[in-house]
């Protein structure tokens, strides 16, 4: 007798799998067609290294581009492992399909494949495909049945069905009774599948025959096909007429999975009509599962079923529990348990982190993926519904991808100088009551990209330089600070326009390159250059590189290094000897009756220092009548102190000194002869004798010139000491009258600077100087500067052509307009 058997499947049941099958079918065909998605189909019992299929070329990706993609797989457990030259899938470890996936209609495992450069994320589908791998299998080698001689023909007995751990057609189970003509075999559908019940077909008698052995046998439909045994030892009993009857056929209770241990779950009852011990019922489970046997216990006596051990959702969420209640006699009554796990919020969701591209460059436009994360809830229902979200100020956002996976992509533009690294937290919660949440630190670096342009302290450097400096001296330090980091930060200087700088400036400064000192090439002369301007560029160590320039003005200050030169009368006497030896000399006729005041001559003198190295004062230091004559401070201007008497030797010899006010001063002398006389023929003879006693004069008058010179110096001691003492008042003050001629309008233009001319009258007389008016302003950073006014000397001065009549009260003339603009003209008088 055969009798096959639809193992776990329902009214339908065939229907169902052919449409399952053909699901599974279509899936392997259209697999590729899906976006992001692979799907492989292989049997189960592979060994490994077996090949699953092509992942590369499945995903678009060539062999060329293996290394630079690196393709990997993110499962957490290891079942298949890529090639990493070709690119194909591979199994890593024997795949047991009832293992993994247990009594499941399919069988899949599913991964994530990674690949970079630009990073993305596929889902990796693998179907497992059953083999006929496992016999059917009975509970128990023996069955025991006890059936009463009183029961009619026609009475079903369950039967233990057997076990096959595989799945579809390989677990379609045909039974065999061997053949008895008291005994068959009959299949029962119902809402928990098929059961196997033993039909008995004739009556029995116990006085014929107390017992019978039976084999019944189950047939799987696999290639080849797999059987599974059991002994039926029936022994005939006396009459018990009456089996228990439960009070339900069918129970149901819902648990939660945080239920405790220890709890009731359910009483069930049934009841005997008979009598005595075929009346006392006894309750146990029926064939079930081990694990559901560990979790379940039912008392015999009153049939309350208890909780053994936890509970857990998202392991099983139904239960189904056989329990039998057995009489005296040996009658047993079946009942159905259905124990409903309900899902509680007890597992905070899990966040794996796939990848993460640290440092990312602060260019990276937006939208840039930055880390691919996955998320998952073991919960059900709301409870394991997640929301995600960042924690923390950056320029970033997550955005959900397929399959649980997120990606945290930029949602800004970063700057290394403000953030060099960001640290964040993932935050995952779901939405059960209450919600629980998990969280993962990501900290995502910024490298740097050369967007800063060096920057100068200041954009217009001054600096001030004595004149006479040695070659190499430090003019001034420039620093320009780059926010860039390494090489692009890495600041270098540099004289815009060649080497050392801009045309007319090279020979002057060259800059440091690392510390952007600028040092005077050469010794430097305030009367040839009074100020200069270069630029210096600061440029970073970027690619492409990046700079900025800043302009050096650069004045020369004077010191005193030209002492004061007489033009007159010492250039009339060098020409005199010249011309014709001492008798050339020149002189200074003064009539006997000149008066006090009289005018005998000026001493002219220049200095070609500016301001007061350049300030001029006159003395009269040795005489052959000291008190005869005078000489004027300022002007230069030799008087008569008193009238000239009758006793007043014919032949005077003055000499004067000039001294500029310089640190320290600088002076010349100038010898002046006087010939006493009223007329030019009265005084050559005088000229010509020489007096009795010249030799005691000149003594005398040497002696005289000594005494006079020492009194001359503590003179000049004190007036100094009381010029400083006036200037320092007069400096808080403000500018004196007398120097206003220093003001600014004499200056250049372009900074501070000392007048060319001077203040007081040192040349004979008075002078008619013109000089254009104020240049145009020049730009700081042009070069070379336009011709300066040229500075003419005292000699061409006095020997060239006067541009205006010889006038004694003549001014000095600034600011006329000059016949060419672009030549200075300087008129003499």
């Amino acid at each position: 007798m055969a009798v096959r058997r639809r193992q776990r499947l329902g009214p339908g049941g065939g229907r169902a799998l052919l449409a399952a099958l053909l699901l599974l079918l279509l899936l392997c065909v259209w697999c590729r067609a899906a976006a992001e998605r692979v799907r492989y189909a292989i049997a189960e019992e592979l060994g490994r290294g077996s090949l699953v299929g092509p992942l590369a070329r499945d995903l678009g990706l060539s062999a060329d581009e293996l290394p630079a993609r690196k393709l990997r797989l993110s499962e957490e457990k290891q079942y298949f492992t890529v090639n990493e030259e070709n690119g194909n899938l591979y199994v890593n470890e024997r795949l047991d399909r009832e293992e993994m996936c247990g009594e499941s209609a399919t069988c899949s495992v599913s991964f994530e494949a990674l690949v970079h450069n630009p990073l993305n994320i596929f889902h990796v589908e693998v179907f497992i495909e059953d083999v006929n791998d496992n016999s059917p299998a009975f509970s128990n080698a023996v069955l025991d049945l006890e059936i009463g001689e009183l029961i009619p023909p026609g009475a079903r007995f369950p039967l233990e069905t057997a076990h096959d751990a595989d799945v579809g057609s390989n677990s379609l189970l045909t039974y065999h009774l061997t053949i008895n003509p008291s005994f068959s075999l009959a299949m029962k559908d119902s809402q928990d599948g098929s059961k196997l019940e033993l039909v008995l077909e004739k009556a029995l008698d116990r006085e014929k025959e107390s017992s019978f052995e039976l084999l019944l046998t189950a047939v799987d439909a696999g290639d080849p096909a797999r059987s599974g045994t059991v002994q039926i030892r029936v022994n005939v009993t006396d009459a018990n007429d009456n089996a228990p009857v439960f009070a339900q056929d069918r129970y149901h209770v819902s648990l939660q999975e945080d239920t405790p241990p220890g709890s009731a779950v359910l009483n069930v009852s049934a009841s005997d009509d008979d009598a005595g011990t075929n009346a006392r019922i006894t309750y146990s489970f029926g064939k079930m599962p081990k694990k559901v046997l560990q979790k379940f216990v039912v008392d015999a006596e009153s049939g309350s079923i208890t909780l053994q051990e936890a509970l857990d959702f998202e392991d099983t969420g139904v239960f189904s529990l056989a329990v039998e209640a057995k009489d005296g006699g040996g009658l047993v009554a079946h009942s159905k348990v259905e124990v409903e796990v309900l899902d509680v919020n007890d597992n905070a969701p899990e966040i794996t982190l796939l990848s993460v591209s640290s440092p990312v460059p602060e260019d990276a436009p937006t939208g840039t993926v930055v880390a691919l994360l996955k998320v998952r809830d073991r919960d059900s229902g709301e409870n394991g519904q997640i929301s995600c979200e960042l924690s923390g100020e950056a320029p970033l956002s997550i955005v959900a991808s397929s399959g649980g996976s997120y990606k945290v992509v930029t949602s800004g533009a970063l700057d290394r100088e403000q953030a060099s690294e960001h640290r964040l937290s993932v935050v995952a919660r779901d939405r059960g009551r209450p919600a629980l949440r998990s969280s993962r630190e990501l900290v995502l670096e910024v490298s740097d990209v050369n967007d800063n342009a060096p920057v100068f302290e200041e954009a217009a450097y001054s600096a001030y330089v004595a004149e006479n400096n040695a070659a190499g001296a430090l003019v001034l330090r420039v620093q320009a600070r780059d926010a860039d980091a390494g090489a692009n930060g890495r600041v270098s200087y540099w004289l815009a326009g060649g080497s050392a700088g801009a045309a007319g400036a090279a020979p002057l400064v060259s800059v440091e390159a690392r510390s952007g000192a600028l040092y005077a090439q050469r010794s430097l002369d305030y009367e040839q250059c009074r100020e200069f301007t270069v630029a210096v560029r600061a440029q970073d160590g970027g690619s492409p590189a990046r700079s900025s320039t800043a302009t050096v003005r650069v004045f020369v200050l004077d010191r005193n290094d030209n002492a004061p030169r007489v033009l007159w009368p010492a250039a009339a006497a060098a020409a005199g000897e010249a011309a014709g030896g001492a008798a050339a000399t020149p002189f200074e006729v003064v009539p006997r009756s000149a008066e006090a005041g009289y005018l005998v001559a000026k001493v002219v003198a220049v200095d070609a220092d500016a301001g007061r190295n350049a300030w001029l004062s006159y003395e009269l230091v040795q005489a052959s009548e000291p008190a005869l004559f005078r000489v004027g401070l300022h002007s230069g201007e030799v008087r008569t102190a008193r009238a000239v008497g009758e006793r007043d030797a014919a032949k005077q010899r003055l000499v004067a000194v000039v001294k500029d006010h310089g640190q320290p001063a600088l002076s010349a002398t100038a010898t002046l002869h006087v010939v006493l006389a009223e007329s030019l023929q009265e005084a050559l003879p005088e000229l010509s004798e020489r007096p009795a006693g010249a030799e005691a004069a000149a003594a005398a008058a040497e002696l005289q010139f000594y005494l006079v010179l020492a009194l001359a110096l503590l003179s000049a001691l004190l007036v100094l000491s009381v010029a400083l003492a006036v200037l320092a008042r007069l400096r808080r003050a403000g500018p004196p009258a007398v120097l206003r001629c220093l003001g600014a309008q004499r200056f250049s233009l372009a900074g501070a600077a000392f007048p060319a001319d001077f203040c007081e009258g040192t040349l004979p007389y008075s002078y008619n100087l013109c000089v254009p008016p104020p240049a145009r302003a020049v730009p700081e950073a042009a070069w070379p500067p336009p011709p300066p006014v040229p500075i003419l000397s005292a000699e061409e001065l006095l020997g060239g052509d006067s541009c205006g009549k010889p006038s004694m009260n003549s001014d000095l003339v600034v600011g006329e307009q000059p016949a060419e603009p672009d030549s200075p003209q300087v008129c003499k008088a």
